[in-house]
């Protein structure tokens, strides 16, 4: 585990190493797969996962801790192949574990756009550009790396998602149409030729619409854009959804054992009838879901097994909770209290309380505790913000409401959901923009201390309702929202500044 922390520059209690592994191998066979069938078809293949470049012989780093190219190459050397093998390097960084692995095999040749210079590269025909380059500079770039690449028996092209402008470590400006671009004419230069292509790396909010960019290239040849609101997370689990059986969620008519058991008093509502979340979800229903939307199954992956889920009232609301062992104890990891209720004229899905948690992870430089944390959160809010949605949707509620006890809990929330009040939610649009340069737990832990002011005031946080709205009909005021957000101007000071504020 502290090896495979130091190359994904994480904590080791945050990696279940086998589970690690076996991806790292998968991805890693998916590439000779892709090699094969390229070299068998003289045509185009993607694996969704690989191209990691930076993995040398001895030694692995930048989140590549295998040179899939590498191994792929050998495989394809062991079973006969003795044509060139060309290495086309298109992420953001050089690949110095490519050519590091690579040097000995004199019929290679390894072509490189970057925007870092680590020096020379052995075997390695690697332009170097400036930060900050853009497409049309980018291109020519690579139309002169295009002519120098002789002609392959196979080819390796990594189409790395970091090449956009504002991508967190990569240095080049590219727009999605750019990297398009770039696929189109790469795809175009090895018509009739193998080639696998492969993600390589991509830390921007759109990255991940430059690989499926890249397939749409290969695929159909297509220049159209991806729609700015498309949302693959909501795509996938919406289309979940429409396969799930009301029967297996609700269950099914037919009398069970549990039946029997909940008349007895045991888990149902204490006067023979079933407990149903909302009135709709069994025990058995919540579970089959999570498992069903892949929620389960990652929470295998880092440690966890032998799941179960309970339900029962409290005061407001239903609550249900997902119970996990993990190292020969049960835990509880996911809490949930829910409640119809009528907000804004509208009846909602109100979010009470949500808790994720992970008690088997810890806290360290590279996961800090936020405040209001007890032991580190489980990375699956997205994916609960999501299932809430569609559970509002199943019920016919006009949206999810809840409201943020802290900053970092609105804050991840702010691309769906919106403060109910304009005028809280002006407020909050200025104090992600006033802040925006300041990293988010300084921020949130900031509000905690009483060290941010909104017009010279110290400011505490209000923990007012955000909703998710699923009916078109609402219309937010926007005229209210901007007003006060040109009204307010937020800052952090020092403590030994906040502190000398009369309270």
């Amino acid at each position: 585990p502290e090896a495979l922390a130091r190359i994904y520059a994480v904590d080791p209690s945050d990696v279940p190493v086998d589970e690690v592994l076996t991806t790292v191998r998968l991805a890693c066979g998916a590439t000779l797969a892709a090699a094969r069938e390229a070299l068998r078809t003289r045509a185009p293949t993607l694996n969704l996962l690989g191209g990691f470049h930076h993995a040398g012989p001895n030694a692995a780093g930048g989140f590549c801790p295998v040179n899939d190219i590498a191994v792929a190459l050998a495989a394809l050397r062991v079973e006969g192949f003795r044509g060139t093998a060309v290495v086309l390097d298109l992420d953001a960084h050089p690949p110095d574990g490519t050519a590091a692995c690579l040097e000995s095999d004199p019929d290679t040749w390894i072509g490189s756009l970057s925007a870092s210079d680590w020096g020379p590269l052995a075997r390695c025909d690697e332009t170097v550009l400036p930060e900050g380059t853009g497409d049309d500079a980018y291109l020519a770039a690579l139309d002169a790396l295009i002519r120098r690449m002789p002609r392959p028996g196979v080819a390796f092209v990594i189409a790395g998602g970091d090449v956009l402008a504002g991508d967190r470590f990569g240095r080049f400006a590219l727009t999605l149409a750019g990297a398009r671009r770039r696929d189109l004419e790469v795809a175009a230069a090895l018509e009739g030729v193998g080639s696998v292509w492969l993600p390589g790396g991509g830390y921007h909010a759109d990255a991940w619409k430059v690989l499926g960019g890249t397939g749409m290239a290969l695929a159909t040849g297509s220049d159209a854009s991806i729609p700015k609101r498309y949302d693959p997370l909501g795509a996938r689990f919406a289309g979940i959804m429409a396969e799930l059986s009301p029967s297996k969620l609700a269950g099914d008519p037919e009398f069970t054992a549990s039946d029997l058991e909940e008349a007895l008093g045991l888990g149902a509502c204490g006067d023979g009838r079933r407990l149903l979340l909302l009135g709709y979800y069994t025990a058995a229903g919540l579970e089959h879901s999570l498992y069903r939307y892949g929620v389960l199954g990652y929470l295998q992956r880092i440690g966890y097994g032998q799941f179960r889920v309970e339900i029962d009232r409290t005061n407001p609301g239903e609550r249900a909770r997902l119970y996990a062992e993990a190292g020969g104890e049960e835990h509880i990891i996911v809490e949930l209290v829910l409640q119809k209720r009528r907000v804004a004229g509208h009846d909602v899905l109100y979010v009470h309380w949500l808790h994720m948690r992970n008690p088997i992870a810890r806290f360290s430089a590279a996961r800090p505790r936020l405040p209001g944390q007890e032991v580190p959160g489980l990375g699956l809010a997205r994916e609960f913000g999501e299932l809430l949605a569609l559970i509002a949707r199943r019920l016919e509620l006009a949206g999810v409401v809840f409201r943020p006890a802290h900053y970092h809990t609105a804050f991840p929330a702010r691309h769906n959901f919106r403060f109910v009040d304009p005028a809280r939610q002006g407020r909050f649009e200025a104090m992600v923009r006033d802040l925006a340069a300041v990293p988010l737990l300084e921020v949130t832990s900031a509000v905690a201390q009483g060290r941010v002011f909104m017009n010279g005031e110290r400011y505490t946080w209000e923990a007012d309702e955000m909703a998710l709205w699923l009916i078109p009909a609402l219309v937010e005021d926007h005229a209210a929202v901007e007003a006060e957000a040109q009204r307010v101007k937020f800052e952090i000071r020092p403590a030994a500044t906040a502190d000398s504020v009369t309270r």
